[in-house]
């Protein structure tokens, strides 16, 4: 189950979660660094991920954010992205995001709209 996520709403999405983890790639190999971003002016701003993590992003600016659930069997937010780097800070321009959860996990706290456990909200 994915609920869309519009990318005006990143800042307030990101007010439900905690530590997220931010995924580049290089050469076919996946680096994964825990991060603590904000959003600011629409953009997201990761402060300082590595030498390793900037490396990447030389190579490939794709990105993907993982925020885990702060409860069981809660949604995770997914966020992809191009990243950029400004000296050791990375900006991220957000190209989508979704809550999501496994169907399995239908049992667990509702939507953050208040839908109830795993509707779609209708366009």
């Amino acid at each position: 189950m994915s609920i869309p996520v519009k990318v005006g709403d990143l800042g307030k999405a990101l007010e439900g979660f905690g530590t997220g983890y931010l995924l580049t790639s290089s050469d076919g190999r996946v680096k994964v660094v825990t991060v603590e971003p904000s959003v600011v002016d629409g953009t997201v701003r990761v402060p300082a991920p590595g030498c390793g993590t900037l490396a990447n992003l030389a190579d490939n600016p794709v990105v993907t954010l993982v925020f885990p659930p702060l409860e069981q069997r809660g949604y995770t937010l997914l966020v992809d992205g191009t990243a950029e780097t400004d000296g050791d800070d990375v900006h991220i321009s957000a190209t989508g995001a979704v809550l999501h959860r496994p169907a399995a996990h239908a049992d667990g706290p509702p939507a953050p709209d208040g839908c109830g456990h795993d509707c779609r909200p209708v366009p």
